[in-house]
């Protein structure tokens, strides 16, 4: 965890503080952010969430056809694995 201090700054009629570009490029913030605001702290989070769209695309997928396997035998081991592989 990092901890930077930062300094309320006069930002036309409004205030702020400004977010070093490290810290934003870390995190992955672009766009609009939100905002929680809890006693004594503010929490600011990404609006996007990874996979948050992934069961729409699973279910177009499902709808399509696309949820099979590629191959309808069973999985082929190589020598390999066979021989090296302990589980």
């Amino acid at each position: 965890m990092m901890t930077v201090k930062a300094r309320i700054i006069q930002i036309g009629n409004s205030q702020g503080i400004r977010i070093p570009k490290s810290i934003l490029e870390q995190l992955g913030f672009t766009g609009e952010v939100e905002l929680e605001v809890l006693p004594d702290q503010l929490i600011v989070r990404s609006l996007h969430q990874p996979r948050q769209q992934w069961e729409k695309y699973f279910q177009t997928m499902v709808e399509a056809g696309d949820d099979q396997l590629f191959d309808d035998e069973p999985f082929l081991q190589t020598a390999w694995e066979e021989s090296e592989w302990e589980w």
